[in-house]
């Protein structure tokens, strides 16, 4: 752990900051690949995944999958100092385990327990870890070299308190069930890319970085976009 904040300290000094994206060459063509086959196998998958299921079907698969991510959400919270939101979280992840049914009903929300979004990598940023590169991911998507970290912490160091892990024990069925929740993501975001005009690349790239900035400072800046797009956001998460 010490090693590999030490490592983002060195590498993810604010003089990346001037050059948000060093790698643009690089990024449009893992770009290009992403865009590729989102065309012909996930988006037409997604498509017809969101013809068949109904949207309370679709709400509770998106319910069970967000709270299977409340115990990375409750560490992040407890790294950051968020003690009072760590200890409502965590009220929020054993309501809706029990009497929300392994998460498909929000029960928590209605009684006033709301959900955050925190991860690894904006605990990162709490600590002064800097951004680092933009860096676009194969099949994965935008993110930072800081994010990217974040997201290999949290698959490799915490997959022992993934519920998800730990129920799962058969390789297949467990990876089946990760096609599924990215199958889930994907459909959700489809009525979102509306939004998305001009320069695909540097539009996407625009509203990750703004979004990740607007999380990590819990709101604290000014949102260049209209508020009629907050729930388009919130689908890129």
């Amino acid at each position: 752990m010490r090693l590999l904040i030490l490592t983002l300290l060195i590498f993810c000094q604010p003089t990346w900051a001037d050059e948000k994206d060093p790698w643009e060459s690089w990024n449009r063509s893992v770009f290009a690949f992403n865009e590729t086959l989102d065309k012909y196998i996930l988006r037409p998958v997604a498509m017809a995944y969101r013809n068949v299921a109904p949207q309370p079907v679709d709400d509770a698969i998106s319910n069970v999958f967000g709270n299977l991510a409340e115990p990375i959400t409750i560490i992040s919270d407890i790294g950051q100092g968020k003690w009072v939101q760590a200890m409502s979280d965590t009220g929020r992840f054993i309501t809706n385990s029990t009497l929300g049914i392994f998460g498909m009903f929000d029960v928590a929300r209605h009684i006033g327990l709301e959900k955050h979004n925190e991860d690894i990598g904006q605990t990162l940023a709490v600590w002064g870890v800097g951004s680092g590169p933009y860096v676009m991911l194969p099949f994965l998507g935008p993110s930072t070299l800081r994010d990217t970290a974040g997201f290999a912490f949290e698959t490799l160091a915490l997959t022992s308190i993934d519920p998800q892990n730990r129920a799962l024990s058969d390789e297949r069925l467990y990876y089946g069930v990760e096609y599924v929740q990215y199958l889930d993501l994907r459909a959700d975001i489809i009525p979102a890319e509306g939004i998305i005009s001009g320069d695909r690349y540097s539009f996407i790239r625009s509203l990750y970085l703004q979004r990740r900035q607007y999380d990590i400072l819990d709101g604290a800046v000014v949102d260049e976009f209209s508020d009629d797009f907050d729930e388009e956001f919130e689908a890129f998460e």
